[in-house]
């Protein structure tokens, strides 16, 4: 490639992600998740579009999909709360394992009895939709607050539903005889328990490391913490278990063990996690063909309507059936299965490993993806509050950042005080900060001053917090506390007492 060539790359590269950047804007005053944008940029610039760009490398396809989705499943762990997630981590394991069996069985059989498809491409089938996709979730729910437990059980689902699926996939696209039953299960959980074990040593000991070792700049934080969540995927990989779902869980650990600069670590993994999924989608876009999936588009929908409107349901209600939830949130969470970029990119490897109709089984996964997205994702936010299942009475979280004070042995934290806090009218004396900690400055409409014990906070103040080292992570549970329970947390039951 000469500089030339490298010059014209670089300058169509930065406009298709300047065009990107903008379907973000138009996809969320549409109530549309964006993947549908980024892959009509995609199917645009490929065969058949504007572009007339021919590519047909699924094997690229795949090893950038991969790339793509370990960025994605690392920022989504680390914007994932520990304590919302914890309850709802029963539940959300059954349905990504239980459920997913269910799910690939109900599909499978309809794609067999109804469409007529071989038995291994109707597992195929079966198996690469039966994943869900929480950008693609959350993307149309962002502005309908649900329960803690509905929005915990999605997200632990989405990541750990993953892990399970890709292992069918691989196992149903070999060019051999499958494997029996349980010989799946048990590499299924066995690949798991290793990928499990793993991602929450490396997070562990990562965050570990990261707390006491002070870095020179406060930029390199943000790329520890990613090279840490790559290296738990690494890991659990070249140990024959899963990486997806070690990748999930360092970056969870991570997301949760009060990191230095802990906002710019969320939001560099943001930006990351959009340019990943600008990248994958446009790609997949070009890989599709579209004058192809008008003979496959009916069996999709079919396919769709049975995974949408049988085995999701089915499968959701059977698997939380001893946990006893509200027929509401079971319902929300039945509608709530959107399928993203993981099903598109695991429908590639049955096409790299040569299995015979994978490319119809490619195509029928890319217009059940489009078509169910477009159906399920605006209606999603009416159906949350059909269901009376917005909880607009929540408080909003605190973004609390840390720098450490490495000579000093302290820390020094920052955070603004958002709209719906709880915060705003506590006395600074009320915010009962443990002995070492103290609240040095308050920044209130441009303003800054020292405060008083009788300072009223209130809403868009900006604070600074020192504490000492011993008391850093209480400091930070405590304001944690009062951000969500007002003054009296710790004795109403709200903890960080």
């Amino acid at each position: 490639m000469t500089v030339h060539q490298l010059n014209e790359l670089l300058l169509i590269g930065s406009l298709v992600l300047l065009v990107a950047v903008v379907a973000v804007r138009v996809s969320s005053r549409s109530g549309l998740p964006s993947l549908l944008l980024y892959l009509g940029i995609g199917v645009a610039m490929g065969q058949d579009g504007i572009g007339n760009i021919t590519f047909d490398n699924a094997e690229l396809t795949q090893v950038i999909g991969y790339a793509a989705l370990v960025v994605i499943l690392a920022e989504g762990g680390l914007g994932t709360q520990w304590k919302e997630i914890r309850p709802a981590l029963p539940a959300a394991s059954v349905l990504a394992t239980a459920g997913v069996a269910v799910s690939v069985g109900i599909t499978a059989a309809t794609a067999h009895y109804l469409i007529g498809l071989e038995w291994r491409q109707a597992l195929l089938i079966g198996a690469v939709v039966s994943s869900t996709d929480a950008a693609a979730v959350f993307s149309v729910l962002r502005k309908v607050p649900l329960p803690k437990r509905v929005t915990g059980t999605l997200e632990a689902e989405s990541g750990f539903n993953d892990a399970p699926v890709v292992i069918l996939v691989v196992a149903f696209s070999t060019t051999g005889p499958v494997d029996s039953w349980y010989v799946l299960v048990g590499t299924i959980a066995l690949e798991l328990a290793i990928g499990a074990a793993i991602g929450l040593a490396v997070g562990f000991g990562g965050a570990y490391a990261l707390k006491r070792v002070a870095l020179p700049a406060s930029g390199l934080y943000p790329i520890a913490v990613m090279a840490i969540a790559v290296a738990a995927y690494a890991a659990g990989a070249l140990a024959h278990g899963s990486g997806f779902l070690a990748v999930y869980l360092a970056s969870m650990v991570l997301g949760n063990a009060g990191l230095p600069h802990q906002p710019a670590n969320r939001g560099f993994a943001e930006g990351l996690g959009w340019i990943a999924q600008i990248g994958m989608f446009v790609l997949l876009g070009l890989l599709v063909t579209p004058h192809e999936l008008l003979g496959d588009f009916w069996p999709a929908v079919l396919i769709g309507l049975a995974l949408t409107a049988v085995a999701r349901p089915v499968s959701v209600f059977l698997s939380l059936a001893p946990f006893r939830l509200p027929w509401q949130e079971q319902a929300l969470m039945s509608w709530a299965g959107l399928r993203g970029a993981v099903p598109i990119i695991l429908a590639t490897i049955p096409m790299v490993s040569g299995i015979e109709g994978s490319e119809k089984v490619f195509n029928i996964v890319f217009v059940l993806v489009v078509v169910y997205t477009l159906v399920q994702g605006p209606t999603l936010p009416w159906l949350a509050k059909a269901l009376r299942l917005g909880d607009g009475s929540a408080a909003t979280d605190l973004g609390v950042e840390s720098a450490p004070l490495e000579r000093l042995r302290g820390h020094l934290l920052s955070l603004s005080i958002p709209e719906r806090s709880r915060m705003h009218g506590v006395e600074v004396a009320e915010l009962r900060l443990p002995p070492g900690a103290a609240v040095t400055l308050v920044v209130r409409d441009g303003r800054s001053f020292v405060p008083s014990p009788a300072t009223v906070l209130r809403r868009g103040d900006d604070l600074l917090v020192v504490a000492t080292d011993p008391v850093r992570d209480a400091t930070e549970q405590r304001l944690r506390a009062v951000g969500h329970g007002g003054k009296l947390a710790g004795w109403l039951g709200t903890g960080g007492g």
